[in-house]
């Protein structure tokens, strides 16, 4: 009766090692989820830019603010008859010795 019962076990763990740890087995189907959950938020997170950056074009296909905002802010573009200042900020050490330079200029013509 204890060589049976002995035999019941061994046979049982040979079928549970296939289960946990072989091919298909529990551990990588775990792992496997794991990294499906990862690949869809970094596809979430790229579906998010991309509806962001049509949004964008569109906005420069159709209409010219966003054309003049950009000319604005990354060209440093004015309208005509436009007068530019710049003010020029100092950091504190320097607060003491040089005073804050409000520079105007005249718009250029042509642009």
């Amino acid at each position: 009766m204890r060589a049976v019962t002995l035999i019941l076990i061994v046979l049982l763990l040979l079928l549970q090692y296939p289960l946990w740890l072989g091919k298909g087995s529990w551990l990588k189907v775990w792992d496997l989820n794991r990294q499906v959950e990862a690949q869809q938020r970094v596809n979430q997170q790229a579906k998010t830019r991309n509806a962001l950056l049509d949004a964008e074009v569109r906005d420069l296909k159709q209409g010219t603010a966003a054309i003049e905002e950009r000319a604005r802010s990354e060209l440093g573009m004015i309208k005509r008859d436009e007068v530019f200042y710049q003010v020029l900020e100092t950091s504190a050490d320097q607060t003491s010795r040089k005073p804050t330079i409000i520079t105007p200029a005249a718009a250029v013509p042509g642009r």
